[in-house]
Parts: C-alpha cells; structure tokens; sequence
C-alpha cells in the first residue's frame, strides 16, 4: 500500500493537501475527550480520519494538552471509559490493547510488522494544540469502527521496551461507532 515516490513528493507539499487529492474517499470525524480514572471529560477537539492512496490520513484538531510529543493509538474496543487493570482504576482501560488483528503481540510502529493500531506520534505545540496531519499507511477509514483512537500523555518509541513504547497514561479518547 505504501507507495514511497508519493510519499517523498508530499514532504515538499502540505502533507494533507497532498494526499487528499484526487477521487473523493471515505472519512470519519472523530470526537475526542479528556479521560482519566473517573471517567471521561469534556471534549478536547476532533480528528477526522479519510482514506487517501497512501493510508489512513488523520487531521487533528485538539487543545488543551500538554506540549510535546504523545503518543498515538487505535485501540481494540469502542469505549473510553476507566476499567480495572492490575487492581487499579484507570482511565479509558476499557478501550482494551492496541488494535492488533493479527496477533503480533508486538509494538513497532505505524510502518513495521507489528500492532495494526500502531499510529504515527502527535506533536502538541507551544499553545497546547495538535494540528499536523500524520499517516496510517497500514489502516483505511474501513478499519476504524468499532474501535476507540488513543492519545497518550508520553511519546513513544515504537518498541516493546519499556512496555507499549512508554507512551505513558491516556489522556484523550475518542470512540468510532
């Protein structure tokens, strides 16, 4: 699916505008929310989600978090809402694991082999916004029902040490029905 030439073209341009173009595709806005171990908060901004002949294209547009780089997942349950894990109450843990069809039981990344819910990291800037488009080049629009996106307070390292690439707590949760 991912095809490189493109791909290196885009960098030069406004990566959405250019993988937007051409035949309209499918897309999805998903509404995202604060969580945490009481439940889920007020929303927080969306991100829509459209096929492009490159991969799953997500366009945030979020505030209210804090600075940096987080990381950046869909989830295998379409709920957002705390659940028991290891004894404690934590936020969004009902959305389960990482989205991983295949079983790889591993974490490499939006281009590796591993967890199909794998997405590119989200920079927040200065202001607390997150407005860069990243790319799924595995996922399409198809793939997201009945599934929650993830942002997670940490950034992410795309390995399985420490755990799930240290993307640290979730923070914001968004269902795809």
């Amino acid at each position: 699916m991912t095809q490189r030439p493109l791909l290196k073209t885009c960098a030069a341009l406004a990566l959405g505008t250019c993988l937007a173009s051409g035949a309209a595709q499918a897309s999805t806005e998903i509404e995202m929310h604060r969580v945490n171990a009481e439940g889920i908060g007020e929303a927080v901004g969306s991100i829509m989600a459209e096929d492009t002949q490159n991969g799953l294209l997500l366009t945030p547009k979020v505030e209210g978090l804090e600075s940096g780089i987080h990381g950046f997942h869909l989830h295998a349950k379409a709920s957002c809402e705390p659940a028991e894990k290891d004894g404690e109450t934590v936020a969004a843990a009902a959305a389960g694991s990482h989205f991983d069809p295949e079983g790889t039981e591993t974490h490499q990344g939006p281009y590796g082999d591993g967890h199909l819910g794998d997405l590119p990291a989200l920079s927040v800037d200065a202001d607390g916004k997150i407005s860069l488009p990243v790319l799924a080049p595995r996922l399409e629009e198809s793939d997201l029902s009945g599934h929650a996106l993830m942002i997670h307070s940490g950034g992410d390292n795309y390995t399985d040490t420490p755990k799930l690439g240290g993307g640290g707590s979730r923070v914001a949760c968004g269902v795809i029905q």
